[in-house]
């Protein structure tokens, strides 16, 4: 999954895809380089980051978006946790709305995805961009994340969105420690168990420079490190900035460690 922010202040990209041309071309490039999935978000979710209204947040996303439906060169996801836009991007095209609120952050998005036909990634996050790197504690982290999943996943269903529909996120960085971060790579496999395909986002994040040193970007290395682990526990798509990298890495790993890592999706 590539990340495409059209924004001016995502953590890592921000300001660079504002204008809807040079957003087109790089989804371009990233389909060109393998991804399978271009991920579309006008609403930075940061920690600190201030809210987007929807009008805004639709006057970023749309030409876009409707310009790569148009070409229909790769597929597209819609990165909102706001219902109107979901319903204006899957509309256009989107084949999947991921909502880092997990279906809490607006009443209607359960009924946008539902009606949509499209598919869904819920997401853990503790509290809300603004606040969730507040201090965040668990008595578990792992077991909390998987049993918040487990609901969110019920809440979905019960609300006409089919379970073969939904994939689960972890929420890496959001509302995490460093520690929290490496316990849910370390037991990614406890999240596959529920049964539904896991996303994880690790790409250029802040606990990779913790890790390493690296300023972002320079963090390539590290978060390429952290999808291959991820892909050993179960992980089945890898939302991330440099796509070529990262699909060659999991092709090595695929090669040489792929049937194990098939077993543990079964």
């Amino acid at each position: 999954m590539g990340v495409l922010n059209v924004t001016p202040d995502s953590f890592s990209d921000g300001g660079e895809f504002l204008d809807p041309a040079a957003a087109v071309a790089h989804a371009e490039r990233m389909a060109a380089e393998g991804a399978d999935l271009v991920d579309v978000g006008g609403e930075s979710t940061r920690p600190g980051a201030e809210p987007v209204r929807a009008d805004e947040e639709l006057r970023r996303v749309m030409p876009v978006i409707e310009q790569l439906g148009q070409r229909g060169t790769v597929p597209l996801s819609i990165d909102t946790s706001k219902a109107v836009v979901a319903r204006a991007a899957t509309d256009a095209g989107a084949v999947l709305v991921n909502d880092v609120t997990a279906l809490r952050g607006d009443a209607g998005m359960a009924a946008a995805v539902a009606e949509s036909g499209a598919e869904v990634c819920l997401m853990h996050m503790l509290g809300e961009p603004r606040t969730m790197q507040d201090d965040p504690r668990y008595e578990d982290v792992v077991s909390e994340v998987k049993a918040f999943l487990e609901e969110r996943l019920g809440f979905a269903v019960a609300h006409g969105i089919p379970e073969e529909r939904v994939w689960l996120d972890p929420g890496i960085g959001f509302g995490k420690t460093l520690e929290h971060n490496l316990a849910l790579l370390r037991r990614l496999g406890e999240i596959a168990a529920v049964g539904r395909p896991v996303i994880v986002g690790v790409s250029r994040k802040r606990f990779i420079g913790s890790l390493t040193g690296r300023a972002e970007p320079d963090r390539v290395a590290g978060g390429v490190a952290a999808n291959v682990l991820a892909f050993q526990r179960g992980a089945h798509m890898f939302r991330v900035h440099d796509v070529a990298k990262t699909r060659d890495a999991l092709a090595v790993a695929a090669a040489t460690v792929g049937d194990a890592a098939a077993s543990d999706r079964e």
